[in-house]
């Protein structure tokens, strides 16, 4: 690590960034001067400029990856470099709007029915029942269940911030049936080391393996990622007559404008706004002429 970088990593923990954060920036910043080849001091605005088109057209990389990088770059050269005309050179990428995945309480079912073993079962329905992040789920701790109070506690989640989320008494059961065969230390979900349980939060590919092997094996075509049971949590939370504000805080989203996504996923919302053609006395199409397809014949 050079000594630039070193002064970004410690500027990075005294503002407390999460260590995850701080491995990202670091990366980042790694494989930037990687592509540049000469020292981060020296580069300007042509090298960044010719960095992100790297990541987006050669590399591929998705703009939320794309946008990390440019964040640990406005890092190292606004703050810690304290080069703040250089934020200009270094925009995020246009914003697409896409609608996340959800699935239906069927299709829920079905994933959950289709866990490999007890502990990709408790994992899926932790997932689901509680709305919980990836990283937030490998960092429970057996501690964190309050059944007295049935609630949840959610530490140092995104931005720092503890939550807590009510526990199902069906989870709650799950979750206990779960440590009396697997008999967890600290961490609810524990990981490996060298093959064998360890006291260690699991890593992010186990938890995408339960969810994708259940998701396959219940053939659900959709396409099914761990936040895809976020996004189900919060949008069955809806439709069941939760307000707005209270899945904000269940969710731990900083700004209300983040949950507002759900009212596009509502079925139940969309569903109840009136049907205008409907109302128009249109004739059927049995007298419609039908005008040539102009379908390539296929050949013989």
């Amino acid at each position: 690590m050079t000594t630039l970088m070193e002064r970004m990593r410690e500027e990075l923990v005294r503002l407390n960034f999460s260590p995850m954060t701080i491995r990202s920036y670091l990366h980042a910043v790694g494989v930037f001067q990687e592509y540049i080849g000469k020292p981060l001091e020296e580069a300007g605005p042509d090298d960044i400029r010719h960095h992100q088109v790297h990541l987006l057209e050669e590399r591929k990389l998705a703009r939320g990856t794309v946008v990390i990088h440019i964040s640990a770059l406005r890092f190292l050269y606004v703050r810690v470099l304290k080069r703040r005309e250089m934020k200009e050179d270094l925009p995020y990428p246009k914003y697409r709007k896409r609608l996340p995945v959800v699935l239906s309480r069927e299709e829920v079912g079905r994933l959950i029915d289709s866990a490999k073993n007890l502990f990709h079962r408790a994992m899926l329905m932790t997932l689901y029942g509680t709305g919980v992040r990836r990283s937030e789920l490998r960092r429970l701790q057996v501690g964190n269940i309050d059944s007295q109070r049935m609630m949840l506690r959610v530490e140092h989640g995104k931005g720092g911030i503890d939550r807590d989320v009510p526990l199902s008494p069906q989870l709650l059961e799950t979750l206990r049936e779960y440590w009396r065969w697997m008999r967890p230390k600290t961490y609810l979900f524990p990981g490996t080391v060298n093959g064998w349980r360890a006291d260690r939060p699991m890593t992010s590919k186990v938890v995408w393996e339960a969810v994708h092997d259940a998701a396959l094996k219940a053939e659900i075509r959709k396409r099914v990622t761990p936040h895809t049971l976020r996004h189900t949590y919060a949008t069955h939370l809806f439709e069941a007559g939760a307000d707005l504000r209270t899945i904000q805080v269940l969710l731990g989203h900083a700004d209300l404008s983040h949950t507002t996504v759900y009212l596009h996923l509502s079925q139940k919302h969309l569903q109840a706004v009136p049907n205008l053609l409907e109302q128009i006395p249109v004739s059927g199409t049995d007298r419609v002429p039908r005008s040539r397809k102009l379908c390539k014949p296929e050949s013989a």
